[in-house]
């Protein structure tokens, strides 16, 4: 059983632009170098007045080796960008002071990152704060009168700390868990919320408002500003910490909201008893309530992200998505404070939805093949629009202004357009395949560029990470489905058991069950595409990381002969040792059920080392000394059993790269050895 729909996915806008200087030549195709020479834009900050907004524009020097982020100014109308930033290193986390005359921003150009202002017009610019050690996450309260930031503060000794007369001694004493985190040891230091009076560029004393308290704001390793907030009067801002540390930290979610008076310091704690994950708070506009994201399970990083509302006159907390089967995002307040906008995974792809504040049904706004990453509301004369970062595979970020109540969008920046010119993308097609218990999965499919049914492709199958990570219309800088498709593969990528966006029964299908039903999909998958006249069984491939690099791995013993080479990035090879080498021990514990000494079962049967004997197929094992979630281990005892075997195998080894390849040398590599490593087995169409 299969249907499909066909979707030129930008690929006739980009042909029919017309090309300009900087641009690719006619008929090019996407190449790593390509992908680094793309423009990332980030999510906009819409001005006070609603006419303006401001964003930043990342672009990358491959030659020496990093990035650089400038700001933009756009009306929200559109037209032409003005560049408001050009110093030395980059600018980020820009935002609107309330009067709307300047913009503040955070800069490294002193050496250590620092509030800077520009006014709205570019005209001048100003450095704001000299904080010892810098600062992050800065807002300017609603008044205007203060401005609030977080810094690091160091609470914990070193060894050296504890035993001044051995000042080269170089070592670590752990008395708990979580000593590190994805890509960094901790620092003995926390992150604390600091407010400071603020007037026309002149900061005052900086109070410590979690002083003594060993907890960060916002949680690490991802949480940034969206988890610190100001109330509309200037008075209390709400922040997101756990109160737990160590071993405690490690094993929970549990994180709450917490409300602190600036002046006196009182802080209240408005999620107590909420035991998973508490995040985003945003007040309404008239600041008599406030919205929130809540997951229910304490352990479960991956529960239903639940809207919820608490009303202070009342004090009552209502969830308004208890309806509604999918994750809540980005929550915004609609600016007469009535309703509340978020962004939800939808069937494979991230669509903009609403709800009333005081309760209801949810309203989808937005339809199409395509991810809103960011939300925002502007307030015009002729109405509210909302403002949002949109992206496909396609089509990296550019900026949409979008009808609130239609969801009609307008493209309003244009970041590579003149590099985009030219180059031939190939067509995504969304595919419904058949499971073998009678499911629906739903299937991107991404042709190479001049696709001809009457030739025969080889097929990558793409396992996605997570586990539960949706295959939305992502545009990645590493693995982009456009670049596969230009060096002649078809992609399949399957949006298998445990991926949200299709009910959180789909997406806990996974847990507990890692070499189960989501295997089977996958295969699945890649047997109904390679069914088709123009695809080649015989040159078929595996890719993946993290959770997909486990899932390349479980393959290697389990695929029945379909593949002809494998490629794992990340993956978990030994369940038993990653689960001894982890951070997050939250995460295994709810997917495994719980430690190996406890709960042996999904260890034994869902560990790929447990089918070594039999791999037979060539791979690629890929891996960053920096990874702290799937140690690096996990890759060094994949690569061992393939050439203890004698399997044709080699190992890419990064010592400065975590999870992630994030620099743009050790990008082009990346590719270069992945594609060299494919050639070898599959024998692309040229």
């Amino acid at each position: 059983m299969k249907h499909r729909i066909n979707i030129a996915l930008g690929a006739l806008v980009a042909l029919a632009i017309v090309a300009g200087p900087g641009s690719a030549r006619a008929q090019d195709v996407m190449t790593p170098e390509l992908l680094w020479q793309l423009k990332r834009v980030s999510a906009p900050a819409v001005s006070p007045d609603g006419r303006a907004l401001v964003y930043g524009i990342r672009t990358y020097d491959v030659v020496a080796n990093k990035g650089d982020t400038d700001l933009f100014l756009l009306e929200v109308a559109g037209g032409d960008p003005v560049q408001l930033t050009d110093m030395k290193g980059s600018e980020s986390s820009a935002a609107w002071r309330p009067d709307g005359q300047w913009i503040g921003f955070l800069s490294s150009k002193g050496g250590s990152t620092q509030l800077w202002e520009v006014k709205a017009d570019g005209r001048k610019m100003r450095q704001v704060t000299d904080v010892e050690g810098g600062i992050a996450n800065f807002r300017y309260s609603p008044d205007g009168t203060h401005i609030s930031f977080t810094a690091d503060v160091k609470l914990d000794k070193t060894v050296n700390d504890l035993y001044a007369d051995l000042p080269e001694a170089d070592a670590r004493i752990m008395d708990g868990l979580m000593y590190r985190h994805w890509d960094s040891w901790h620092d003995y230091a926390y992150s604390h919320l600091f407010v400071a009076p603020y007037k026309d560029g002149w900061v005052g004393d900086a109070v410590d408002l979690m002083k003594g308290l060993r907890v960060d704001t916002p949680l690490n390793p991802f949480g940034g500003v969206e988890q610190i907030t100001w109330a509309p009067d200037g008075k209390t801002l709400a922040y997101t910490a756990k109160l737990t540390t160590g071993t405690d930290y490690t094993v929970s979610t549990n994180s709450d909201l917490f409300l602190v008076n600036i002046e006196s310091g009182e802080t209240t704690n408005l999620t107590e008893g909420m035991m998973g994950y508490d995040v985003e708070p945003v007040f309404s506009p008239d600041g008599g309530r406030i919205a929130w994201l809540s997951m229910e399970r304490d352990g479960y990083e991956a529960d239903r992200n639940r809207l919820f509302v608490h009303d202070f006159a009342s004090g009552s907390s209502v969830e308004l998505t208890a309806e509604y089967d999918n994750d809540a995002h980005s929550p915004v307040w609609s600016a007469d404070g009535q309703s509340i906008f978020f962004t939800s995974e939808s069937r494979g792809t991230v669509q903009i939805f609403t709800v009333p504040a005081s309760g209801g049904s949810v309203r989808q706004v937005t339809d199409g093949v395509f991810d809103y990453v960011s939300l925002d509301v502007a307030q015009l004369e002729g109405g509210e629009i909302l403002v949002a970062a949109r992206r496909s595979m396609s089509s990296p970020n550019e900026i949409y202004r979008v009808d609130s109540g239609s969801g009609e969008a307008q493209q309003i920046t244009f970041a590579n357009r003149e590099i985009l010119a030219g180059v031939e993308l190939g067509r995504v097609e969304k595919r419904m395949v058949e499971a073998t218990d009678g499911g629906e999965i739903l299937t991107w499919v991404i042709y190479p560029p001049g696709f001809d049914p009457a030739r025969r492709y080889p097929a990558l199958l793409y396992a996605q990470g997570g586990p539960q990570g949706t295959v939305s219309q992502f545009f990645s800088y590493r693995w982009n489905f456009q670049l596969m498709a230009a060096h002649g593969y078809i992609v399949v990528a399957p949006n298998r058991r445990g991926v949200p966006s299709f009910g959180q029964e789909w997406k806990e299908q996974i847990s507990g069950d890692w070499g189960g039903q989501a295997m089977q999909d996958l295969l699945s998958a890649i047997d109904d595409v390679s069914a088709e006249p123009y695809v080649d069984e015989s040159r078929l491939g595996a890719i993946g990381a993290s959770f997909g690099g486990y899932t390349v791995y479980w393959l290697a013993g389990n695929h029945e002969g379909r593949f002809s080479t494998l490629i794992a990035h990340a993956g978990v090879f030994n369940l038993e040792s990653m689960y001894g080498a982890t951070e997050e021990m939250f995460f295994v514990n709810f997917d495994l059920g719980g430690a190996y000494w406890d709960r042996p079962a999904s260890y034994e049967k869902f560990s790929p080392h447990k089918f070594v004997q039999n791999w037979d197929t060539p791979l690629l094992v890929i891996h960053g000394e920096k990874d702290f979630r799937v140690p690096i281990g996990e890759g060094m005892q994949a690569f061992a059993a393939a050439q203890l075997q004698g399997i044709e195998s080699r190992f890419l080894y990064f010592p400065q790269e975590g999870h992630w390849i994030l620099s743009p040398q050790n990008g082009i590599l990346w590719h270069r050895v992945f594609f060299d490593w494919l050639g070898r087995y599959l024998q692309p169409v040229s």
